[in-house]
């Protein structure tokens, strides 16, 4: 179930759909539950997010690494309260219709190279409409129901790492939400009550899409090793993992925020081959030894 905290592309969704079925996924549609509540992901998002790394790198000469994929602008429409919403697509197209346009032509005043041909775009959101509408419910009652109705058990999935949380992550190195064992609660409307045990799920190295900070960093034959036996690539965008040790100070760090029950240690047969296995244990500054994560890597002083 795609919870309110997610956000959609519907074309990317029934692509998704469509083409792991004719792989042998039947009946994925009446088995999908999409929050009502949902923000979603437009075409036009996506070019944003495309023009927003081209404006960084001529700006600042480096990037953030993103996906492309639209997030962070659709997340940034969401917290100025322009976003429109599953259930917005669901109710009356004509109000839809216009606050469509009116997030069009927001863009555009802040971007004058986007082209968006507004009426083809609305016309594929009506049938998106459609054929998403059986899949909907109201997310914070269902979820109430699950919780509350005939014992179950339900396993909440965090996309992304904690270090790529958007308050407690690598900033401005992050992706636009909360993927720690918060955004369970806020994500999906469940009470902080109801969690119950959180697995924290780890490699025994330690990879990174993209640009940012990375202190076990390996830019040698070990580095290589990881990234091939590992096979690291990028789900999403195919780029090859940046590979390193472990690093024990980001993962006491990520038990911190979420309390860890249990750590799923993964891929430590990647590392059978290795005649000495390191790890990274304390970060320093200034030669002093900090007992924290430091909240940016300009950090120049201990709290």
């Amino acid at each position: 179930m795609p919870g309110n905290g997610v956000v959609i592309h519907l074309p990317g969704l029934f692509e998704e759909g469509d083409k792991n079925e004719k792989k042998g996924l039947k009946g994925w549609d009446k088995r999908l539950i999409v929050s009502d509540r949902a923000h979603l992901v437009f075409d036009f998002h996506q070019v944003v997010d495309g023009l927003q790394e081209t404006q960084r790198q001529a700006q600042e000469g480096k990037n953030i690494g993103t996906t492309k994929k639209g997030i962070g602008p659709t997340y940034s429409s969401k917290a100025s309260r322009t976003g429109l919403r599953v259930c917005d697509l669901l109710g009356d197209f004509k109000d839809f219709s216009a606050r469509f346009k009116n997030l069009v032509q927001q863009y555009q005043s802040m971007y004058p190279a986007l082209i968006v041909d507004t009426e083809d775009q609305l016309k594929k959101l009506k049938e998106y409409a459609e054929r998403l509408r059986p899949m909907v419910r109201d997310g914070v009652y269902y979820m109430y129901e699950a919780l509350h109705g005939s014992q179950k058990k339900i396993l909440v999935e965090g996309a992304n790492a904690a270090l790529l949380d958007i308050d407690f992550g690598t900033y401005p190195f992050v992706t636009s939400s909360n993927c720690t064992v918060g955004g369970a609660c806020t994500g999906l409307g469940i009470p902080p009550l109801n969690i119950g045990d959180v697995f924290g799920v780890s490699k025994a190295y330690t990879t990174r899409v993209g640009v940012g900070a990375f202190p076990t960093e390996q830019l040698n034959a070990v580095g290589e090793l990881l990234q091939t036996r590992g096979h690291e690539v990028g789900v999403t965008t195919g780029r090859k993992r940046r590979c390193g040790w472990l690093d024990l100070v980001i993962l006491k760090y990520a038990h911190m925020i979420n309390g860890f029950t249990a750590i799923a240690l993964t891929k430590l047969d990647i590392l059978d081959v290795l005649d000495e296995i390191q790890v990274g244990v304390a970060y320093k500054i200034n030669g002093k030894r900090i007992p924290h994560f430091p909240g940016t890597i300009m950090t120049q002083y201990s709290y």
